[in-house]
């Protein structure tokens, strides 16, 4: 099986900020975002939800809401 560009693209997108992530929650001595007190104004998080989301898509575009 061939992997195109395109979700390479993507899936680059989501292991970086799956690192990232994962970087700030060691820093914070968290296992995840829950517990954290910037949990609903966290842009890291917000950017790592659209970075699964895109992945999911690929970039396909539509709007997504939660």
């Amino acid at each position: 099986m061939q992997v195109n560009e395109e979700t390479d693209e993507w899936e680059k997108k989501l292991d970086s900020k799956v690192a990232e992530l994962k970087q700030c929650q060691e820093s914070n001595n968290l296992n995840s975002c829950t517990p954290c007190d910037k949990f609903f104004e966290c842009e890291l998080r917000k950017e790592y939800i659209l970075a699964v989301y895109e992945s999911m898509n690929k970039g396909s575009g539509g709007g997504f809401e939660f």
